[in-house]
């Protein structure tokens, strides 16, 4: 198991030294010249240029590689050009927000897919099934900063049962602030519960067919039991897969809803730092959303141990 986990760590520090590798240099690519953006149109040239060598963009692209990279080890992601403050201070900020709504959309993810890939298994080609999957059809089809809108229409507008935007926060308690992230993490939801009730159906209905099921049942265990306590269990590996795969597009949806429903979190950060060429905060967050993306496929990877000590044994 040691030596399993030992190469699940020495693969994830490579890949996100490979991250930052690709994350710098695209961004250092792109068009436009921070300190200009900064100065504004009608700057001189002498100040563009010092505001340059202020920021230490005049130094060699390796140079600065490697400082941002000292500075991420230590914890000193440098000052926004924007803001002037701390990027760690911002982030953390952000972060408040943006967690929760993550772990929000993903509980609710799970709870709907796997309720609906179970219910569809058992119920395979009855008219229950067909029914759920025509609507996990519509789901993926739906884009979730469309059915954003449409859930404030509804629970905002008509109903006004909910904010249409903004963030509570939590000094108030639990309560407000979680009511504040129920239509984004609604929204960010939907479209990926429809993808993991499908990959659940088809795993479930996979070892369904196998032989345990049929020698559990002939063994007098409930219907509910042997799904929910043999079946699913065995089915979880190609779920998880799917589930960590999601997590980072729930990530990547903050950036749209965060922006739909005027949350202050860390995908409205990256918009706004883009808009303002504030690529230093751009980077940090783009490398701390992969890190995390990273490390959730990392958990995963170790879960599946756990789960299937086959695969154990076999990398051993």
């Amino acid at each position: 198991m040691s030596v399993f986990v030992l190469r699940r760590v020495l693969t994830l520090l490579a890949t996100l030294v490979g991250a930052s590798v690709i994350i710098f240099l695209v961004l250092d690519a792109l068009p436009g010249n921070a300190a200009q953006m900064l100065m504004g149109a009608d700057a001189s040239a002498d100040a563009v240029r010092a505001l340059t060598v202020k920021l230490g963009l005049d130094q060699p692209l390796a140079v600065r590689y490697l400082h941002w990279i000292q500075g991420l080890l230590v914890g000193d992601l440098g000052n926004s050009y924007v803001y002037g403050t701390p990027v760690a201070s911002l982030i953390a900020e952000r972060m408040v927000l943006t967690i929760p709504l993550a772990i929000m959309s993903m509980l609710i993810t799970v709870v709907l897919a796997l309720s609906a890939g179970v219910y569809t298994a058992a119920n395979h080609n009855k008219l229950g099934d067909v029914g759920v999957m025509s609507l996990t059809q519509i789901g993926i089809a739906l884009p979730n900063f469309w059915f954003a809108i449409l859930l404030v229409l509804l629970f905002a507008v008509r109903l006004q049962w909910l904010s249409a935007g903004g963030f509570a926060g939590w000094d108030d308690g639990i309560w407000p602030g979680v009511k504040s992230l129920l239509l984004p993490s609604i929204s960010l939801a939907v479209v990926q519960a429809a993808i993991l009730a499908r990959v659940t159906r088809s795993a479930v209905l996979e070892v369904l067919r196998e032989d345990f099921v049929r020698t559990a049942r002939a063994k007098g265990l409930g219907k509910r039991e042997v799904l929910w306590s043999h079946v699913l269990r065995n089915a979880m590996i190609p779920v998880m897969t799917v589930m960590g795969l999601q997590f980072a597009n729930l990530l990547a949806g903050t950036i749209v809803i965060e922006n739909v429903f005027y949350l202050p979190g860390l995908g409205r950060l990256i918009f706004q730092s883009i808009a303002n060429r504030d690529l230093i905060v751009v980077r940090n967050c783009v490398m701390l959303l992969a890190a995390m993306v990273v490390i959730v496929n990392f958990v995963v990877d170790v879960l599946y141990a756990f789960i299937d000590p086959r695969i154990k044994v076999h990398d051993l």
